[in-house]
């Protein structure tokens, strides 16, 4: 299976945070995934961090990979994608990586009950 955390299970798997359930964190430790991040998690939280509405490590970058996750770019094939969302969520990170999801076919990790509602698969 390959899966695309939200930035929230991101955070939370790097803290090793208590809100991470058990089936994400089973997903995300389970070696026959493909575990990917995304360069908008990555804005996302240096965006929030700058503005002091997140505690987050300093280097991302650096911790996604030193966890063994993979990078997944934003690129224009993502952008064109965008069109096609239904405003069901308003959150330009999240629809960032609904269109992720859908192009590139991975299972989006969520406890964002708004993201169910599209044309994606979450866990």
């Amino acid at each position: 299976m390959n899966l695309l955390l939200d930035t929230h299970v991101l955070l939370w798997w790097l803290a090793n945070d208590h809100r991470l359930t058990d089936e994400h964190r089973a997903l995300v430790a389970d070696s026959s995934h493909a575990v990917y991040v995304s360069s908008v998690s990555i804005a996302e939280i240096s965006i929030k961090a700058s503005l002091g509405k997140l505690d987050a490590p300093e280097h991302v970058r650096e911790a996604v990979l030193a966890s063994g996750l993979s990078l997944l770019p934003f690129d224009a094939v993502h952008a064109e994608e965008l069109r096609e969302l239904p405003w069901i969520h308003k959150d330009p990170f999240d629809r960032m990586l609904i269109a992720q999801s859908r192009v590139e076919k991975l299972v989006l990790l969520s406890v964002d009950k708004r993201i169910s509602r599209y044309d994606v698969t979450v866990r």
